[in-house]
């Protein structure tokens, strides 16, 4: 357990205006949700969550679509705010694409995060999020908003150029099919990287609210050895790269984003950032007390 209530002091964030007990903090972290991934671990990090919690559920090529459907259910059922993860290069086609829209009507979820995924080769016939987004839009899918991704850390199969071509894209689909849609980042250590990377996409015309992807409170190895096995492999390059700047935000014992989520704060209101996506890696009893002292 990291010594949190030790780093929550008035005044705690680099280079920032802002202080930790500023409202802009505590608006930025009230909407937080919870990443959970469906692997050993989900089954405490389930019985760790608050009441009624904002829950992403991630979708791996190793458990595949129905274990996210699975825990999405569970979920719901328990009283949380679900979030399913479809992952597209494991969508077999149209008519599996059917299938999970008239799932997600049926479901009690109103939002659903499409992302490309990392299966080496696609099921069917979606290489990317784009067209599958573009088939589930023609579908009675009840969703009222749809999550894309976004890349402030660059993509390992893909430029920047083309990220925010395919980033302005799905966002002219929702835009056309008139759904409400967010943008989810990837995990980056880097504030100054986020900032300017969502400053010339907001240039760019992108105008989805964002939701931020930012590490957890998680212990220093998780964090390596979990990270590494689900390929957030940008993130650990710069993790790598930059050691150093990586280490001082971490505590002897793990990662805390408590600088990161103040510098943030500061231009959270100029780039319409709504909330933390928060990458627990299923250690989610860490990031719930880091949340609730943040927020007391």
């Amino acid at each position: 357990m990291l010594t949190t209530l030790k780093r929550l002091i008035p005044g705690r964030g680099r280079d920032s205006a802002v202080r930790v007990d500023d409202p802009a903090v505590r608006e930025l972290v009230t909407g937080l949700h919870y990443e959970l991934i469906p692997m050993k671990s989900v089954e405490q990090a389930i019985d760790d969550l608050p009441p009624g919690a904002n829950v992403s559920v991630t979708c791996s090529p190793a458990k595949g679509i129905p274990a996210t459907r699975e825990i999405t259910d569970r979920l719901v059922a328990l009283g949380h705010r679900p979030v399913p993860h479809i992952a597209t290069r494991l969508v077999e086609g149209p008519d599996h694409t059917a299938e999970l829209a008239s799932w997600l009507k049926s479901s009690g979820v109103d939002e659903v995060f499409i992302v490309a995924g990392d299966a080496p080769e696609p099921a069917g016939p979606y290489e990317g999020a784009l067209a599958f987004l573009r088939d589930l839009v023609t579908h009675d899918h009840g969703m009222k908003a749809i999550g894309v991704t976004g890349y402030p850390d660059g993509h390992a199969m893909f430029d920047a150029a083309v990220a925010s071509e395919q980033l302005l894209a799905k966002q002219a689909v929702l835009d056309e099919a008139g759904v409400h849609g967010w943008c989810s980042t990837q995990m980056c250590f880097d504030t100054e990287k986020i900032v300017d990377w969502l400053r010339a996409e907001r240039a760019a015309g992108m105008h989805l609210p964002i939701r931020l992807g930012l590490p957890g409170v998680v212990d220093r190895t998780r964090l390596m050895t979990v990270g590494t096995r689900l390929g957030i492999g940008a993130s650990l390059r710069y993790l790598s790269k930059n050691r150093s700047t990586v280490m001082a935000l971490m505590s002897p014992g793990g990662f805390d984003p408590t600088d990161m989520v103040v510098e943030l704060a500061a231009c959270a209101g100029e780039l319409d950032i709504e909330a933390i996506h928060s990458f627990t890696f299923n250690s989610v009893a860490d990031t719930r007390l880091w949340h609730e002292q943040l927020l007391a």
